[in-house]
This record gives C-alpha cells, sequence and structure tokens, in this order.
C-alpha cells in the first residue's frame, strides 16, 4: 500500500458511512455462539451438583420456598422457568424483580414490532434506492475526486470540520431520489407514538399492581416516616410523638430519634476486627480439620466450611459453633500456641511476645466491659428520627403534607426498611452530607473526563485509516488480512468497551456508597443513575463522536469552532453514527448471545472462589464464602437501557433490521436469565418498592428524542431539510409528554394512595387473586422480610457473640492443658496480671 490509497470504488466508500461488512458480523456471531453455548452448556451440567450456588436463594430464603422445584435434567428446567407465572415472580421476589422483568418484556413487545416494519417497510425500500446509484456528477471537482480516487483520502486526511462537506459531495454527487426519505419522517412519528403507548400502558399496569400491592400490606416500613430537620426543643421521643399525634393524622406507636452512635459503633467494629483475629489465633493453634465435602457448593477445595451453623432462634455460643454433634473428645494436636508482638513504651520502640489467644480474648473481655458500658450512655440526639405510626393511611397522610411552616423543617418522607438503614449515616451532619454530594459529583466529572481520553485508543481501532496515523506497518498489515482486520476494528474495541463497562460501575458503586445516603435502596438507584450517565455519554455519545474515521482529531484540534457550529456537530454525528452501525451491532450480540451466558455461569463467583478460599482461614471466613452473590440492580439496568435506546437510535437507518434482531434476542435471552437469577440463585436485599420504573422510563424518552435528533440530522445530511424541520414538532411534543407523564404517574410511583389503602381495608381480593393466595395465608414478600424488624441500631442491641471454632470441646482442652491448672480457665491469674500490664503500658504509650 502506497502513501496514499489506491482507487475507490463505492464498496470501500460504503464501508466507510456504514454498509456492512458481513465479515465483521459472522465473526462476531462465531465468536459469540461459541462462548455462549459453552458457558450454557457447563451451567446446565453443573447447576444441580453446585446447589449452594445455583440455587442459594430458593434454599435460604424463605419468600422463595413457595417457587416450584426446577428438574435436574440437563435441559428439563427450562421449560419449568419458562411457565413461571408474573404472578409468582411478584409473590416470591417482589415489586423491584417484577418491574426489572417488566421493562425486558415491554423491550421485546417494542423490538418485535419495529424489527417487523424493519424487515418488510424500511429493509425493501432502502434497497430499492441505495445511497449512491451511478449516474452523472453534479459536482465537476467532486467527479474527479471520485474518479481518481481521491475521494477517500480527502476524507481520511480532512478535520471533523470538513467531514460533513465531503460526505454532502458525496450524496450529491450522484443523481438519486429522494422521495423515500418520508420514510423517515413517518416512522420517526410511528416509532415514537408506539414507545409513548408502551410507557403508558406498562405504567399504568405498574402503578396498579404497585397501589395493590402496598395497599395491601402492613409492614413497618410502610407505617413508618422519616422524619429530618428536628428543631432542637423536639429531639426528644416523647416531644416527637407528641408533636406528629397533635396533628391529629394518626396515633405514633415508637419513635427512634437518631443519635450520635459513632464511639459506639466504632466499638463494635473493632470488636469485629479483634474476634476475627481471636478466631484467627485458635484456628491456627488447634490446626486444620478435614471436611466433608459437599456436592451442594463449589466443589473446587473444600467447599462446607468449617463454618457456623446458625439457628435462627437459637442464643448463647451453641449458635454459633460447628460440629456440635460432632464433638471431639480428644485433646488437640500438639501445637505451640501462636503469639503477637506489643508494642508499648513512649514512643512504641519497645515490644514483647505474648500469647496471642489470651492477648485477644483479654482484649475482647475489655472492649465487651466498654461496650456494655456505652449502651447505657445517652448519646447526643440528631435531628433526624423513625416515627412508626398505627397505621399505613396515617404515615402517607404524613409524608404527603407539609408539617411545618418553616423551610427545611420537620420535613416527613417515606422511610427505608430497617434492614436497609445505614446507620452511620443518620448522624452524620447534614452539612458533611452536602459536603460528600458535591465532591463525589465534582469526581464524576473528572472521571468523565478522563474516560473519554481512555476512549480515544479504542475509538482509533475502528478505522484502518486512524490506525494508520499512528502505526502505518499495522495499517499496511491490516489491509492484506481480512479476518486480522476484523478481530483488531472490530471484535477488539467491543470487547475492550464491554470489559470497561463491567469494571467502571464497581468505582460508581464505591462512590455512591460515600455519599451519606439513608437507606440502601437510595444507593442503589444512585448507582443506576451514575452508571447510565457513563454508559450513555461516555460510551454512545463520546464514543460515537470519536468513532468517525479521523473525526477526533479535528475535534481536538478545532474543538471551539465545533462547538459554535451546531449543524456541524449534527451532520458529523449523522455520518458517525451510521459508520459504527457495524460496532454496535457486534456489540449487542456479544452482550446478548455471548456475555449473557456467562452471567447465568456466574462466572464472576465461580472464578473468585478459589481466591477467596486461600485467603480463608476460619469459620466464619469459609461461612461468608459460601453466602449467594447479591443480585444489584445498578450494575445490569443501565446497561440494558442503553442497548434499548441504540435499537431505537437505528431503528429505522440502513440495514437497521440487523441492530433490531440483536437487540431482540438480547432482551429475549436477558429476561430468561435474569428471571432465573432473581428468583432461584441469587439475593436481592435492598427494595426500593418498584421506584426504578420512573428512572428507566425517563432514560427511554431520553433515548426517544435523541432518536428523532438523529432522524433530523439523517434527513438534514441527505438534503431534505423541511423534512429534517418537520421533525421539530415531534420533538416539541415529546418533551411535553415527558412533562405531563412525570407530574401524572411520579406521585403514584412514590406514594400509595389513600383509596388503595381503604380499598385493601375493605376487600381482599384483588391483589390476591392475581398473586393466587389468600393475605393470612402467604403474606408478601416485604412482609416476611421484615417480620419482627424495629427500627434500632444494631450496636445497640446486637448479641456480643463468641468465637466461631470447629469444635467447642477443642477449645476446652487447650485451654485448659495450656494453662495448666485444670480449672478450665483461658488465663491463668499470673498471665492475666502480665497483660494487663502490657494493656496500661501500651495505652500510657
Amino acid at each position: 500500500m502506497d502513501n496514499g490509497y489506491s482507487a475507490w470504488n463505492d464498496t470501500d466508500w460504503h464501508e466507510l458511512v456504514g454498509t456492512k461488512r458481513p465479515r465483521d458480523i459472522s465473526i462476531q456471531i462465531i465468536l459469540s455462539v461459541a462462548l455462549g453455548a459453552s458457558a450454557f452448556i457447563a451451567f446446565c451440567f453443573l447447576r444441580p451438583r453446585w446447589e449452594g450456588l445455583y440455587a442459594a436463594r430458593k434454599k435460604q430464603n424463605d419468600e422463595a420456598t413457595a417457587l416450584p422445584e426446577l428438574p435436574k435434567s440437563l435441559f428439563g428446567w427450562i421449560p419449568a422457568l419458562w411457565k413461571i407465572t408474573d404472578q409468582q415472580v411478584l409473590a416470591s421476589a417482589g415489586l423491584d424483580a417484577y418491574v426489572f422483568l417488566a421493562f425486558f418484556k415491554m423491550a421485546i413487545k417494542f423490538l418485535a414490532i419495529t424489527l417487523f416494519f424493519s424487515l418488510v417497510v424500511i429493509k425493501p425500500v432502502h434497497d430499492r434506492f441505495p445511497d449512491a446509484t451511478k449516474g452523472k456528477p453534479k459536482n465537476n471537482s467532486t467527479a474527479d475526486a471520485i474518479e481518481g480516487g481521491e475521494l477517500r483520502k480527502r476524507y481520511a486526511t480532512a478535520n471533523f470540520t470538513d467531514h460533513h462537506w465531503l460526505v454532502e459531495d458525496y450524496y450529491s454527487y450522484w443523481e438519486a431520489s429522494t422521495d423515500y426519505l418520508w420514510m423517515y419522517l413517518a416512522f420517526a412519528y410511528l416509532f415514537t407514538g408506539l414507545a409513548m403507548y408502551m410507557i403508558v400502558s406498562e405504567t399504568r399496569k405498574i402503578i396498579e399492581i404497585r397501589q395493590e400491592y402496598l395497599g395491601s400490606q402492613a409492614t413497618i416500613t410502610d407505617r413508618t416516616i422519616r422524619l429530618s430537620g428536628i428543631p432542637p426543643e423536639l429531639r426528644s421521643e416523647r416531644a416527637i410523638k407528641e408533636f406528629v399525634e397533635e396533628l391529629e393524622i394518626g396515633d405514633v406507636e415508637s419513635v427512634t430519634l437518631c443519635r450520635n452512635w459513632k464511639p459506639l459503633d466504632d466499638l463494635m467494629d473493632k470488636r469485629m476486627m479483634t474476634l476475627r483475629k481471636l478466631e484467627e489465633a485458635w484456628t491456627v493453634h488447634l490446626g486444620a480439620r478435614r471436611v466433608e465435602r459437599s456436592l451442594e457448593s463449589l466443589p473446587i477445595s473444600q467447599p462446607a466450611p468449617p463454618g457456623p451453623v446458625v439457628e435462627p432462634h437459637g442464643n448463647g455460643e451453641s449458635s454459633h459453633l460447628l460440629g456440635g454433634h460432632r464433638r471431639r473428645m480428644s485433646s488437640p494436636y500438639a501445637r505451640s500456641r501462636p503469639s503477637v508482638k506489643i508494642w508499648y513504651g513512649r514512643l512504641k520502640v519497645w515490644y514483647r511476645n505474648v500469647d496471642a489467644i489470651d492477648f485477644y480474648e483479654e482484649k475482647l473481655r475489655r472492649l465487651d466491659e466498654q461496650i456494655k458500658e456505652m449502651r447505657r450512655r445517652e448519646f447526643e440526639p440528631r435531628p433526624l428520627a423513625f416515627v412508626t405510626m398505627d397505621s399505613v393511611a396515617s404515615c402517607q397522610m404524613a409524608v404527603q403534607a407539609v408539617l411545618d411552616p418553616s423551610p427545611l423543617q420537620l420535613l416527613a418522607n417515606t422511610s427505608p426498611a430497617p434492614g436497609d438503614v445505614v446507620w452511620p449515616n443518620t448522624y452524620m451532619p447534614r452539612r458533611q452530607r452536602m459536603v460528600r454530594a458535591w465532591t463525589i459529583t465534582a469526581i464524576i466529572t473528572m472521571l468523565t473526563v478522563v474516560w473519554t481520553f481512555l476512549l480515544v485508543p479504542i475509538a482509533t481501532a475502528l478505522s484502518i485509516e486512524s490506525i494508520g496515523k499512528v502505526f502505518p506497518r499495522l495499517a499496511e498489515l491490516l489491509e492484506d488480512h481480512q479476518n486480522i482486520r476484523s478481530i483488531v476494528s472490530t471484535q477488539l474495541p467491543t470487547l475492550l468497551i464491554s470489559l470497561l463497562n463491567v469494571l467502571v460501575p464497581y468505582l460508581y458503586d464505591w462512590l455512591s456508597n460515600k455519599q451519606g445516603m439513608i437507606g440502601q435502596g437510595d444507593v442503589e438507584l444512585s448507582v443506576i443513575s451514575k452508571n447510565f450517565f457513563f454508559v450513555f455519554f461516555n460510551f454512545f455519545i463520546v464514543f460515537t463522536i470519536l468513532g468517525t474515521a479521523s473525526g477526533f482529531w479535528g475535534l481536538l484540534v478545532n474543538i471551539g469552532e465545533q462547538l459554535r457550529d451546531a449543524t456541524k456537530i449534527a451532520n458529523a454525528l449523522a455520518v458517525s453514527l451510521q459508520a459504527l452501525l457495524n460496532f454496535y451491532t457486534n456489540f449487542v450480540i456479544l452482550q446478548g448471545v455471548g456475555l449473557f451466558p456467562f452471567r447465568l455461569l456466574e462466572f464472576g463467583a465461580v472464578v473468585l472462589y478459589p481466591l477467596g478460599l486461600i485467603g480463608a482461614k476460619t469459620p466464619r471466613d469459609y461461612a461468608e464464602l459460601v453466602q449467594p452473590p447479591v443480585f444489584s440492580y445498578g450494575f445490569f439496568l443501565p446497561n440494558t437501557i442503553l442497548i434499548f435506546i441504540i435499537c431505537t437510535v437505528y431503528s429505522v437507518l440502513r440495514s437497521s433490521w440487523m441492530v433490531l434482531l440483536a437487540g431482540l434476542l438480547y432482551f429475549m435471552i436477558g429476561h430468561f436469565v435474569h428471571k432465573y437469577q432473581l428468583l432461584y440463585a441469587m439475593d436481592h436485599r435492598q427494595h426500593s418498592t418498584g421506584r426504578g420504573w420512573l428512572m428507566i422510563c425517563d432514560r427511554v424518552i431520553v433515548g426517544l428524542i435523541l432518536f428523532q435528533l438523529t432522524m433530523a440530522g439523517q434527513l438534514a445530511l441527505k438534503r431534505a431539510f423541511w423534512r429534517s424541520a418537520s421533525l421539530t414538532p415531534l420533538v416539541i411534543a415529546t418533551l411535553w409528554f415527558w412533562h405531563i407523564y412525570s407530574n401524572s404517574y411520579r406521585p403514584l410511583m412514590k406514594f400509595i394512595a389513600l383509596k388503595s389503602l381503604r380499598r385493601a381495608e375493605r376487600t381482599d381480593h384483588s391483589l390476591h387473586h392475581f398473586l393466587g393466595h389468600r393475605h393470612d395465608e402467604h403474606p408478601t414478600v416485604d412482609e416476611v422480610q421484615e417480620r419482627g424488624q424495629e427500627y434500632v441500631n444494631p450496636s445497640l442491641v446486637m448479641p456480643l457473640e463468641d468465637v466461631w471454632i470447629a469444635d467447642k470441646n477443642a477449645r476446652a482442652l487447650a485451654q485448659t492443658n495450656g494453662n495448666g491448672n485444670g480449672n478450665g480457665s483461658s488465663r491463668s491469674s499470673s498471665g492475666s496480671s502480665r497483660l494487663q500490664r502490657l494493656f496500661r503500658r501500651s495505652h500510657r504509650g
């Protein structure tokens, strides 16, 4: 290949502006099917053998016990899972799972209809009117450039500003009919109207089920108000109760005033660290025990712990010990007791090796005394309280009303469930929470810039011309080897983007947990918001801009000029979207066909299990190792919404049927995979009562607006300016729909209507006919989860548990033999006094 480019035919140009390269799609399909099929077969084989992992929720959670047992045959579980109804999903997994799967079902319906029109109307029209038909050129300079093979070189070397002019010259070069462009306008209106209809229809259905579901139950969460902004004169349980009851909205059942429990929480954390070190010391001293292999868990090494057998209502040490029915009566192995260094002195320069077991037991005893003493103290009150009313109706009247005429004072909001409360954040000052929120917002902004620069080399790999600017010899090699070229320019960027989409959510999840939110449900919604911003803005918008061949070079050089001319950006985006059709099709295929079966396989848990097993030493470590994975909506939902938006944006463009077919397969496979995970395999502890549906719909509407702007850009690019302008009313109508939709349906997705509560009091038929049972026979998932829970800081009431060890008798014998006094004491009086003196020295130092 010479420094210039050889003569350029129509096929070369079509590759640049978006006509499909079958080789890329074929290779992606082969790779994705190979990955997905191997993972799916492995899951079918391992599912009945590793029930501790793949049926963890079914075996451990009471609310999942009503689900049918899946056959243990290789593929027999598939029709059984398929037959599970929406009623069973709602009854066993709750509103959040029902809403999540409802989005998949809505997407399947929408994409099936759009795919039908794409195959029946859009594709035949595009085949009848290709972008280039031979004719007499209008522009002589453009004609000379094409005939001389120079236009490709001009495009490759042009900056971002000039690309749309070159493309306009190309389209004006050929005398082609533009009557078919009315199709873009018609389907933009049709598909937007279809999406709006489905959003409203599905929202009405979800609201009806949500209102009846929440109106028919009476959990402590439904009856509790989160009262914030409490003035100093009301910061007592009695004063708050009197204030609320004076409003005459109902009787107050209990009040939990949040206080500054930080010293107590810090002591509890310190106690847990000490307890773990003591358990590790006992494990080292008693030696390893042979553990029976269990096929219900991961049989990589020794999966069944030596872990605790936890009895729900058990008390005392026996509830935390393993193997109570197999106590060993002989002495433990003859091992030297482990030691630990204690540093003391004014500058901590002196140390002494002491018995680790004695040291940590003495430290644990001291911490227990401090905790018991501190629990009796009166902590400083904070301006936040959880007020539990006597009825759900009283609670709803309070949260839907303005309680105090002063701003930011006595604000009533719905409360998170007791198990979802992040107690350290309840006593965090409001100013500190605000500082954290703004700081994390600034960090997200900086990360957005960082991700943009990380995407530049990935976008470079999409174009051979861009690769040629940096690595000329590599570009020559890729030009000569089509398969390698396809892997480098299509498969490799797709894989790197998918890997980035997997890793970034972990960072955003950590940031969301640092913002100071009161409930884990709010944290989960924040994770959804942050991760969607990343995948939508950085991956879709920015990557589409960078994806134009050599386009990002001009963008970086002339960014000021581009920002001043929106038309140039719109035209460039229109070209880039068509050029990236192959890439996004491959991305959707990889996500759906290739990677979804790996989610079913829980590949991450399987891979990380041996690493966790290497570091596991104590029974507590083994018990935590075999806990079921937690399903996070913030990790899975943003990418799903983005793929729906991608399919919508490409629904009318040339070769749109490929993206729509890949998207339809993605949502069909995804619905099946997530249905299994939510019902049988994974735990989903935080629940936001279906509030995530509004976030889904808001972002789908943003995708509709982007779809309309894309259609306008495509029409303007083809010089159909009047038809492009005709989309303006559609954009305005969509914005108006968004406003009306938010005002009409948002309150019903946030609160429980009083009519729903009164109706539930009068009748017990509607929801329970949908669920297939009566309420008094089978309570809802929320009622099962919150049974016996109260709004109280666990540090105030948590039992001070003893160590978990494999053999309680062995511990007693080791204590007796180690001290030589025969009385079962863990320390002799002299040893205890030495430790106490060392403790005093260490603390004085």
